[in-house]
């Protein structure tokens, strides 16, 4: 069981990624196609994992990538507008 700042650290590290991304695809630092391809890299590591997790954890990662790769898509799209 994960202690309560685990989590919030966890949480945190999400958000700093998440900005991150949309950074670097909103300055041209990388393109929205090789931003989702990093993510899907991602989601795939997670999907492949031999153990399964009875409360979900690695779908709930898989879930948080695939949102992240609908905002990335979004910056490039208004960068493209």
């Amino acid at each position: 069981m994960m202690t309560a700042e685990e989590e919030a650290a966890g949480m945190a590290a999400l958000s700093i990624c998440e900005s991150l991304v949309i950074a670097m695809v909103e300055k041209g630092l990388l393109t929205p196609e090789e931003a989702r391809g990093a993510l899907e890299d991602a989601a795939a590591a997670h999907l492949r994992q031999e153990i399964r997790d009875p409360a979900h954890r690695q779908e709930m990662a898989v879930r948080a990538i695939e949102r992240l790769a609908l905002q990335v898509d979004a910056a490039g799209q208004s960068q493209r507008g």
